[in-house]
């Protein structure tokens, strides 16, 4: 990255406040184990080792707003990270068997894997219970209103195989740019189902060219 590592916590609303930066320490979770979609574990570490990443922890693959979020992450060229050297990572906290249906559901073609113990989740310190501001802005990769993606939610759970939340309902996700090494260069942990932080943001801060959504075709699954 052109800059110095900067290490901070943003919260989004009208005012453009922010919190004070957040302690994040890779150190405490490189040796956990992360799975892919054949139940095969590698080290979290190894995700961010050799080059910078950025790594997105979703609330879980049932909840609406995460699979709206994933479908515009699934635009991000791949060429585009190549160019600038730069791997996307999402982690989510099912079993790994939810990878496939949700790589198939979002068309979402970049890495997949599961922290399904959520250990990485807790020990960074990603809020469970949400928390909502009424200042916040609404997050710009969410089109569904809350009833209709609460309905094809349950119905996406009743179709499933293994029926049940894909992951705790309650747990919150975030995003954070690091590597290589352990060095963090930035994180934000939501704190609540909308309070994704925008993809273009966090693509202008890894050096990655930015994605024009607008003219994208609006296609919601039920």
């Amino acid at each position: 990255m052109a800059t110095g590592p900067v290490t901070q916590q943003i919260v989004r609303n009208q005012q453009g406040t922010q919190k004070p930066p957040a302690n994040v320490h890779l150190s405490d979770v490189e040796d956990c184990l992360v799975y892919d979609r054949y139940g095969n574990g590698i080290p979290f570490g190894r995700l961010y080792q050799d080059k910078t990443s950025i790594i997105v922890f979703v609330k879980n693959f049932l909840c609406y707003t995460c699979k709206e979020y994933v479908e515009d992450l699934a635009k991000i060229p791949k060429k585009s990270l190549l160019s600038a050297d730069v791997r996307l990572v999402l982690i989510g906290q099912s079993s790994h068997c939810h990878i496939e249906p949700f790589y198939e559901l979002t068309r979402y073609p970049h890495e997949i894997y599961v922290d399904p113990e959520r250990k990485i989740y807790t020990t960074l310190g990603m809020r469970r219970g949400e928390a909502f501001a009424e200042s916040a802005s609404p997050s710009p990769h969410v089109r569904s209103s809350m009833l209709r993606g609460t309905v094809g939610s349950l119905w996406r759970a009743m179709r499933s195989p293994a029926f049940d939340f894909q992951g705790d309902p309650l747990q919150q996700g975030g995003a954070i740019i690091a590597g290589p090494g352990s060095e963090v260069h930035f994180a934000h942990f939501d704190m609540n189902r909308l309070d994704h932080m925008p993809i273009n943001w966090l693509l202008q801060l890894a050096g990655v060219e930015t994605v024009d959504f607008s003219d994208q075709p609006k296609i919601i699954h039920v």
